[in-house]
């Protein structure tokens, strides 16, 4: 029978237990990297697997094994399994890095057993089960958000847009190839709500891009200071990945544990 004095007891011990899991969660946050050899990249919105190119190089410069997901971008569910896929096809400790709305499956997926810290760029890193859509309102609103154009559930960035406020410290003429290849992406897809956030147990690194106008760059130093990320800021559009490629494979070999 519980009584009033096992209850108490029960209730000192499940405080205990939690309090044991929170000390080992910001340990394992604050301890070193795990040296890791593989990086998995994720994509977001507007973009392909492809968008990654200038850093996958540069790390494979380094002697790292790099893949990049071919997000659907067509729901969470589906767009997550693509990257479990990739991840456990990974043979040892993985960083695990998104981009925009990437970061999304970051933040779910990042607690796969492989995967060995986190990397975020100019990227959504909501919490569980948390409205982003809301979170992102409590911030004045990015002017890409307007250039938003759909063919009834099938949206993608209008040029304007795309080239002014996506990727707007790029040269024109990459920016309008970048536009061409653009993946649109479903209306479903919007909708999802991330049902863990790794970056609560994992290592997480985060690029803040001080010239967004994507996601507000307040927000990504909200989201960022949240996760008790180590941070960067960089002078670069949402695209700083692309921009910036230095900066960012930086990050990510600190993710690695390696020097830059």
């Amino acid at each position: 029978m519980l009584n009033r004095r096992t209850f108490s007891k029960a209730v000192i011990a499940g405080a205990a237990m939690s309090l044991v899991a929170s000390r080992h969660a910001a340990a394992a946050k604050g301890a070193r990297p795990t040296p890791a050899r593989n990086v998995v990249f994720v994509h977001g919105l507007f973009a392909d697997g492809s968008c990654w190119s200038e850093v996958i190089a540069r790390l494979q410069a380094k002697g790292l094994n790099a893949t990049s997901v071919q997000n659907p971008l067509t729901t969470l569910p589906e767009a997550v399994a693509s990257a479990q896929r990739v991840l456990a096809r990974q043979d040892g400790p993985t960083v695990l890095v998104g981009h925009s709305f990437g970061g999304m499956l970051v933040t779910e997926t990042g607690v796969h057993p492989n995967v060995s810290a986190l990397v975020y760029v100019a990227a959504r890193a909501p919490d569980a089960n948390e409205d982003y859509a809301a979170l992102a309102k409590s911030y004045p609103t990015p002017p890409a958000s307007a250039g938003i154009v759909f063919d009834d559930d099938e949206g993608r960035l209008g040029e304007d847009a795309f080239l002014r406020d996506f990727a707007g410290d790029l040269p024109a003429a990459r920016a309008r190839v970048l536009y061409a290849v653009q993946q649109p992406f479903n209306k479903a897809l919007l909708a999802g709500r991330v049902t863990q956030a790794a970056w609560r147990s994992k290592p997480s690194f985060y690029a803040v891009s001080t010239e967004d106008r994507t996601i507000n760059p307040d927000l990504q130093r909200f989201m960022a200071k949240r996760m008790g990320a180590e941070t960067i800021e960089v002078p670069a559009s949402h695209l700083s990945l692309i921009s910036m490629p230095d900066e960012i494979a930086g990050l990510i070999l600190q993710a690695a544990g390696q020097t830059a």
